[in-house]
């Protein structure tokens, strides 16, 4: 791959890295043109678009069971995931659709924060109901500075492919909203090129300025972006964000819009190229026969991926059915259901599965080991057999597992149950930590007070012992040095809090 990059940059960089570059070029997809699988998303995301549209106020509702985006609040109003439906909207283009995208776009127009003085300068309300940021605020409390790209990507969306379904009026508040959102991403100065999913957006929206408003200062400093994004992948062969079935989605999703709309043959082919290589890595910890990826998680916001929607589920069901794809039977209070309405993005942008990787998330290719250098300090390791998962990660001790709340998820299995549901064990919290998965088991090294989750169907409290655990379809074995265990009962889960250790070693066997 560095050499296929290198020969672009010799043939065909030169302009680029001096600030020429070529406005980007629609994809002219129709919903007619989508393969079944896709068509049947795009349907579905509609659907429960129309669901929770209120005709009132141009504006999405929040689904009721805790979205991402919703903070578990319920039936507020959803700035963002407005204007997804907006770019499905225009995208099908049926009669009536064009006006409803037009007044969709005029309302999340109106939540943008305008003000240059502010840190939030050229982000949006996450809901209109969101009070004005105080001027002591707290960056993810009181506002979200990566509705800039989420919001912004989508427009850019928009105007590469419907400029003719949008009045010229909007177009032009659209072009200054994405400049606004530069211009304050840029002042404000908290995004680093390691932040993978924000970076690969901006990095692509700053190009798209760029191109558009003829801004060389801008042009030069977002190539040097992207190519810092770049240097980042290429030195360890994946992202510093890693392992995440939401936000490796928003990776593809950001690498698609470098490998169709970036402005010269070298951003596109760092976008491909990066693009084939993650989705080379996905399949390598996906398990069809389970539905799942195995863990170690950077960032997860479940545990089972066929009880909630998460961004890579709903790439893959662009290729695979709906009995197969790693996501649930989508109702009203599905968990994260707002994610479904990616669907539009990936409809539009297509999916770039190469071959040996899609034959992977096909057909399970056999029990394997997997152990990849993330950072000089982070390595995941993984064992992915016929019937568990097992997941840890070593971070040399520079990362801990900081509560239920936490997206990282360092030491994770999986397995199907009896019941034929999927049982799953994850690390909730701990002090610094080293995890590693191998074929029989795991080691987690730390020093101080551990505590792990057990959610399994049939699950009863008595067959949890301090040295073995016998669930449902699992036998673990567990040798420590704690000085403490107790066991804590959940709503559909059981917490174990393992106390003054320094050493457990799981050794894990499937039941048939």
């Amino acid at each position: 791959m560095r050499k296929l990059i290198a020969v672009m940059a010799l043939c065909g960089a030169t302009s680029f890295l001096y600030g020429q570059g070529q406005p980007p070029h629609a994809r002219h997809v129709s919903p007619a043109s989508l393969n079944r699988n896709t068509g049947e998303l795009f349907q579905e995301s509609m659907r429960w678009n129309e669901y929770f549209f209120d005709n009132a106020e141009s504006l999405i509702k929040s689904p009721s069971a805790g979205s991402h985006g919703a903070q578990g609040e319920g039936r507020r109003y959803m700035v963002r995931e407005s204007s997804w439906y907006a770019l499905g909207l225009l995208f099908r283009d049926q009669p009536g659709d064009r006006e409803r995208a037009a007044k969709i776009l005029d309302a999340v127009l109106k939540q943008q924060y305008t003000d240059p003085s502010v840190r939030w300068y050229g982000t949006y309300k996450r809901t209109p109901a969101e009070p004005t940021p105080p001027s002591k605020s707290e960056l993810w409390r009181d506002y979200d500075p990566n509705w800039r790209v989420f919001i912004g990507t989508t427009f850019a969306m928009i105007l590469i492919e419907y400029p003719d379904r949008v009045p010229a009026e909007l177009r032009q508040r659209m072009y200054k909203a994405i400049d606004l959102g530069i211009a304050g991403e840029m002042r404000e100065g908290r995004l680093v090129p390691a932040y993978t999913n924000i970076a690969l957006m901006y990095g692509f929206l700053w190009d798209f300025a760029a191109i558009h408003d003829h801004n060389a200062a801008w042009k030069k400093k977002s190539v040097a972006w992207n190519e810092e994004v770049y240097r980042l992948f290429e030195k360890y062969g994946t992202f510093p964000e890693y392992n995440s079935p939401t936000y490796s989605g928003v990776d593809i999703y950001g690498l698609a819009l470098w490998r169709d709309y970036g402005s010269s043959a070298h951003m596109r082919e760092m976008g491909a190229a990066m693009e084939t290589s993650l989705w080379r890595e996905l399949a390598n910890y996906y398990q069809p026969d389970l539905r799942n990826l195995s863990g170690p998680f950077d960032r997860a916001y479940g545990m089972d991926m066929t009880h909630y929607v998460s961004v890579v589920g709903v790439w893959m069901r662009t290729v695979l059915d709906a009995s197969s794809a790693p996501l649930p039977p989508i109702s009203a209070t599905t968990d994260h259901l707002a994610d479904i309405w990616f669907a539009s993005h990936i409809a539009i942008l297509g999916t770039a599965i190469p071959p040996d990787a899609l034959a992977k998330m096909q057909h399970f290719a056999g029990a394997h080991a997997i152990r990849q250098n993330i950072s000089a300090e982070r390595t995941a390791t993984a064992w992915l057999g016929d019937h568990v998962l097992i997941g840890g990660e070593l971070t040399s001790k520079t990362k801990d597992a900081g509560g239920p709340s936490s997206q990282f998820h360092p030491a994770t299995v999986h397995w199907r149950t009896p019941s034929g549901e999927i049982g799953w064990v994850q690390l909730v919290a701990c002090p610094l930590v080293d995890a590693s998965a191998d074929e029989n088991g795991l080691d987690i090294d730390t020093k101080g007070t551990v505590r792990l989750r057990i959610h399994a169907a049939g699950l009863k409290k008595e067959q949890i012992k301090s040295a073995a655990w016998h669930l449902p379809g699992l036998q673990v074995g567990i040798t420590t040095d704690a000085s403490g265990f107790s066991i804590d009962d959940g709503a559909d889960s059981v917490d174990l809090v393992y106390s003054g250790l320094s050493h457990m070693r799981f050794d894990i066997k499937p039941v048939e």
